[in-house]
């Protein structure tokens, strides 16, 4: 800690000492185990980092822009807005979208069947702009079964596919580049509740087990609260 590494990684540090210690003392090869009484320092909670309203747009906007200049065929830049608007939609985990099937997405209940962490299953909605970017990229692309998102070999697009996906269009625009897919998902959540969701509502859409998990984003809301005042206001 007095050499300036961050918390986590003095904590992670320190597992491997606990495991190391605990190993020796089970084998009574030491008395007992030294670092068992040893304190931690707590990590810091860090508020997410989520995209304006406009930066999203900014950011949707950018595969329209970009394949003016570039030679591609017309279902892969369909695709990739199709995959943006659904990350932003439904606030889909990177790894969930990657493993949507064509029969996952209901057009009829505008919604999309979705397997989460344990394979558990949750129905998500889908906003109108979504599935009309989906139902665009599926008739150009040719693509009626099988993998939802595909790549120029007709195979199922990597998590890491699609994180370049969305890479190469932050290069068109003013967001920083240090953006991941999962701020799409942060910035669902902070902007429902912006917008008067309840808690409980967002927790079931983002797929939480635990309610503590989805908290943090009243945290945000209330920071962008405090900071429209501080602005906003002449006695702030």
């Amino acid at each position: 800690m007095k050499r300036g590494q961050a918390r986590s990684y003095v904590r992670l540090q320190f597992s491997a000492f606990r495991t190391f210690y605990r190993f020796l003392a089970e084998r009574k090869k030491l008395p007992r185990d030294p670092v068992r009484e040893l304190q931690l320092p707590k990590i810091e909670k860090k508020l997410p980092l989520v995209l304006t309203r406009q930066q999203i747009e900014e950011l949707l906007a950018a595969p329209a822009r970009v394949t003016k200049n570039r030679a591609a065929p017309i279902w892969m830049p369909l695709r990739d807005i199709a995959i943006m608007e659904l990350f932003y939609s439904s606030g889909l985990r990177l790894s969930e979208l990657a493993a949507l099937d064509v029969a996952d997405v209901d057009l009829y209940t505008e919604s999309v069947r979705v397997f989460g962490k344990g394979r558990k299953e949750r129905i998500c909605p889908v906003g109108f702009p979504a599935l009309e970017a989906i139902s665009r990229y599926r008739a150009a692309g040719n693509v009626h079964s099988g993998a939802l998102f595909i790549n120029k070999l007709r195979k199922r697009m990597s998590t890491r596919s699609i994180w370049l996906v969305l890479k190469r269009y932050l290069r068109h625009t003013s967001i920083p580049i240090s953006i991941s897919p999962h701020k799409l998902r942060h910035s669902f959540a902070t902007h429902m509740l912006d917008r008067g969701a309840d808690l409980r509502s967002v927790q079931a859409l983002l797929g939480h087990a635990s309610l503590s998990t989805t908290q943090i984003y009243t945290h945000v809301t209330v920071e962008r609260l405090k900071k429209a005042y501080a602005n906003a206001h002449p006695r702030a």
